[in-house]
């Protein structure tokens, strides 16, 4: 029987620990919540906070979190920075947290193929996002086709706060609930299409609702679902 043995010696220079070792390459660990290009480094993905803060009990009333070991007790994950959100007035809204930058309008009717609503079938949504460009629902920031893509599930879970519902989504600072021009503008709290096929139904899509948060599927020839593209974070 083999017996495999790693030794791994861990440098620390600054903010990140590089570790190497047998079948360990070029790994970085970072300490604090980085983003941006980190060079071909690999560093463990973190996972950011949920935005609950309220604790409830088995009948849905609200209690006192201390002690509950619910998430709104612990509020485990990444820390939020403030603002959340950024307008950075070219159509677009940069996140703080995942770095990835969305369509200001979050259910623009002008993007190919959609209805008067903004809503569209899967495979229509994948090509309004992907020919979404400079001068259409507000963007004035230079962009072309090709730039803008249909959000992974995992991209759009990433928008919601799970302190609120209609919408599951936070204001511009993250200290409150979603308003109409802080910091996007016509959220619905409605369906919005993933990119993601359901692999047990290839027929299905994800989807998140976000007038609470559920992820769920539907099948990808249903018509009333919204598109919010999304770019960045590849």
């Amino acid at each position: 029987m083999r017996r495999w043995v790693f030794a791994i010696v861990v440098v620390v220079v600054g903010s990140v620990s590089m570790a190497w070792g047998q079948g360990i390459e070029d790994i970085v660990f970072y300490d604090t919540f980085e983003s941006g290009d980190t060079s071909g480094w690999w560093a463990p993905a973190r996972v950011g906070k949920t935005g609950q803060t309220t604790c409830y009990d088995q009948a849905g009333s609200v209690i006192d979190c201390a002690g509950t070991g619910q998430d709104g007790d612990i509020q485990p994950g990444v820390e939020w920075p403030e603002p959340r959100f950024v307008d950075n007035t070219d159509g677009t809204v940069t996140d703080m947290l995942t770095g990835l930058v969305w369509l200001k309008d979050a259910s623009c009717a002008d993007l190919a193929g959609t209805d008067t609503n903004g809503a569209t079938y899967w495979t229509m949504a994948l090509t309004a996002a992907q020919a979404l460009a400079d001068g259409t629902c507000g963007l004035t920031d230079s962009s072309v086709a090709g730039n803008w893509r249909l959000p992974s599930v995992n991209e759009l879970q990433s928008l919601i706060d799970y302190e609120y519902h209609f919408p599951a989504l936070s204001n511009a600072a993250g200290t409150g609930r979603w308003t109409q021009g802080d910091v996007f503008v016509d959220v619905q709290s409605e369906y919005y299409w993933s990119s993601t096929s359901r692999a047990s139904f290839p027929g299905n899509a994800w989807n998140m609702y976000l007038n609470y948060g559920r992820v769920s599927t539907r099948a990808k020839a249903s018509t009333f679902v919204y598109v919010w593209p999304v770019r960045g974070g590849q």
